[in-house]
Formats: structure tokens, C-alpha cells, sequence
């Protein structure tokens, strides 16, 4: 049987390697009673109580745990997964999670900004339906959803409530057909002020910021969406396959 390798290099890169693996572990729902204790760590890990202490540490300033002398360490919030296999709206996404609802701050048609209307393959000038919305989770804001629609799909979508409903239900039920596949960019940003006001964040915090282009089963493009979510709330994952070139 092979000996135990030891983590090597100075203790700050051994912490964060520590923190990487626990930090995984927490949003897949380990630990319901509280953390190993710091011992337990150290051995699990081979590396000394410091690197495990300091290790905590970084997870406590993320604020995904929380320490005390009477109640050990304990997971303080757990992410929600967003998987990025599967096309499904917030609401489809996080059904088993609680109740999604939306704020409508903007439902209206507008004309098309150029870049917007290339993706979207409008004529330029052309109008296209705008939707804002900042959705809940149970009571915690959860994103900030700028939407661009296709306009003949997007003007019927403005008839249903959508302060309960998926867009990408809605547009499936009004165009009778399915949708079919989507491109999308993500990438950390911080919160402006407006944004970070309107999730409850600090200024500056981390969001994840996904631009979304979909499209229905013929191809045709219908809803381009830039979403602003709350990085502490959300983690993002996925399933890839190696392509043999």
C-alpha cells in the first residue's frame, strides 16, 4: 500500500487547496451536523491544525460557515446548484427548492438595440419585446433577469402573468413549438450599485453574469437574456465530454 503524501508548499496554497475540497463538499450537502473538527482535518488532509484553521477561515469569510467555541463549525448557507446541461427556466430549475416568483420592473416593446437585434435577426430599427424582472426565491432575490424577445412571440408572452410564469414556458405555449437549443457566456462580475441594491448584496460583491441566446426547435432565435445572479447564493454546474479531434 502506497504511504500518505503530504500537501507541500507554503501554508496559505495548502489552505486554499483545503478550502477548494471542503467548499465542494458543503454545497453538495455534506456535513449536516457541523465540520470534522479541526484534528479530524488535519489528519483527513495531512496537513497541520493551522493550514485546516486557516483554511476555515476562508470559508467563514465567504460565508458559507460559521464558528464558535459551543457550536463547532457548522455550514452557515448552502448554494443552490444551476445545472447547465439542460435548458430550464429559473422556475423549472429550483421547483423542489421552494416558490419563484417575479418582480416586473419592465414589460414593454422597444426598439432593438443593434447588437440585440443581430442576434435576435431583426431588421435594424426593429422593435422587440423588453422584460426586466427580479426573481425570488422563497423571499431571497435571487437574480436580475434583462430579457429581449423575438417580437411576434414577445407580444403575446406580455398577455400571460409574468409574475408567476417561465418565459421559456410561455414562449413554448404561444408558439407551439419546442425550444431547442441555446449559446451562452458566463463570467464573474461585481455588483454596481443598482444591482447590488436591488439583490440585497454589497456593493461590489460577486455576481455571475450569463448571456443566454435561445432558440427554438427550427432554429430560430427568440429570447436573448442577460442575468445578473446572486455568487453567493448560486453555483453552477455541468457535464462535459472530451471531443476526439
Amino acid at each position: 500500500m502506497a504511504q500518505p503524501v503530504p500537501l507541500r508548499g507554503p501554508r496559505a496554497d495548502r489552505a486554499r487547496r483545503v478550502a477548494d475540497v471542503l467548499r465542494r463538499q458543503i454545497h453538495t450537502g455534506a456535513y449536516p451536523d457541523g465540520l470534522p473538527a479541526e484534528h479530524d482535518l488535519a489528519t483527513e488532509f495531512l496537513v497541520s491544525r493551522n493550514t485546516v484553521r486557516e483554511a476555515l477561515g476562508v470559508l467563514k469569510h465567504e460565508g458559507l460557515i460559521e464558528r464558535g467555541p459551543k457550536i463547532g463549525t457548522r455550514v452557515a448557507q448552502r448554494k443552490y446548484d444551476h445545472g447547465l446541461d439542460v435548458l430550464l427556466g429559473l422556475k423549472e430549475t429550483f421547483t423542489e427548492l421552494g416558490k419563484v416568483r417575479n418582480e416586473v420592473r419592465a414589460a414593454t416593446p422597444v426598439t432593438a438595440p443593434p447588437a440585440v437585434a443581430r442576434r435576435l435577426r431583426l431588421e435594424p430599427g426593429e422593435q422587440a419585446v423588453y422584460v426586466e424582472r427580479l426573481r425570488y426565491l422563497g423571499g431571497l432575490p435571487l437574480s436580475l433577469d434583462l430579457t429581449y424577445l423575438a417580437p411576434g412571440i414577445g407580444h403575446r408572452v406580455l398577455e400571460h402573468p409574468l409574475e408567476t410564469d417561465d418565459i421559456f414556458a410561455l414562449i413554448e405555449q404561444v408558439s407551439g413549438r419546442r425550444l431547442g437549443s441555446a449559446s451562452l457566456a458566463l463570467e464573474a462580475i461585481p455588483a454596481d450599485a443598482h444591482s447590488a441594491a436591488t439583490l440585497q448584496v454589497p456593493d461590489g460583491a460577486a455576481l455571475l453574469m450569463l448571456e443566454r441566446l435561445t432558440s427554438l426547435d427550427d432554429g430560430r432565435p427568440v429570447d436573448l437574456e442577460y442575468i445578473r445572479m446572486r455568487g453567493d447564493r448560486i453555483t453552477m454546474h455541468g457535464n462535459m465530454i472530451r471531443s476526439h479531434r
